[in-house]
Order: structure tokens, then C-alpha cells, then sequence
């Protein structure tokens, strides 16, 4: 099945995936369940950021955000290229995009449902 079907079917559902998908999964979304590190990966859906320009639109210190990054290039989730002297990374693919949107989108409807307070 296609990552662009809407749908699964029925028995799609009913088998469980495989252990290695499901462990490569999980790892991910630890790396989300940091709000800082989901911060800095949307941002990195939109366009290529050095540290300098993730930490100045985050308000955390280059280094934390070097070690952010380190994280999320580890759990395949961002890649990277040298651009001179200049280190740009980026989110992997349009995957992680439609991810984060789902997560946020969904968040909103919580939220608006009252399941959740509302953000401080």
C-alpha cells in the first residue's frame, strides 16, 4: 500500500507490522516527544536552517541545538549538507512533514473538544 492512499483496507489493519518498523517507529517519536526537537523539525519541513538560524528563531543556545540536531540526523529523521563552512539541515523527506502536520492537526482538534487544556 502506498504512503499516499488515504484508506488502508480492513485487513491492512489486522496484521501487525514488522517488529523492526515498529521499534525504527517508536524511536521516532521519542525524538518527538520533545517539544523543542518537534519545533525544530517543522521548521525544517519548510527550508534548509544552519544552528545559528534554528537557534535564533527557537530562543535556545547553538549548542543545545547541535545536540538536538544530532538526535533527530541519528533517528534518520533530518539530513544534512555542508554548504561551505556552513552546516544546512533539513527534515528527511515529505514523510516527516505529513507526520507533524497530522500530530499538530489532530492536537488542535483535542484540544478544541476540551480533552486537553490549553497550551501556557
Amino acid at each position: 500500500m502506498c504512503a499516499h492512499d488515504n484508506a488502508r483496507r480492513d485487513e491492512d489493519w489486522s496484521r501487525l507490522p514488522p517488529d523492526g518498523d515498529v521499534d525504527v517507529a517508536v524511536e521516532g517519536l521519542r525524538m518527538l516527544a520533545d517539544p523543542t526537537r518537534l519545533r525544530m523539525l517543522w521548521l525544517l519541513c519548510g527550508a534548509e536552517l544552519d544552528v545559528s538560524t534554528l537557534a535564533e528563531r527557537l530562543g535556545a543556545t547553538r549548542p543545545a541545538i547541535s545536540q538536538h540536531l544530532t538526535k533527530l540526523r541519528l533517528a534518520g529523521l533530518v539530513t544534512q549538507r555542508r554548504a561551505g563552512r556552513r552546516v544546512l539541515s533539513r527534515a528527511r523527506d515529505h514523510h516527516i512533514a505529513e507526520l507533524l502536520d497530522v500530530l499538530v492537526h489532530d492536537a488542535g482538534h483535542r484540544r478544541a473538544l476540551g480533552r486537553h487544556p490549553p497550551a501556557s
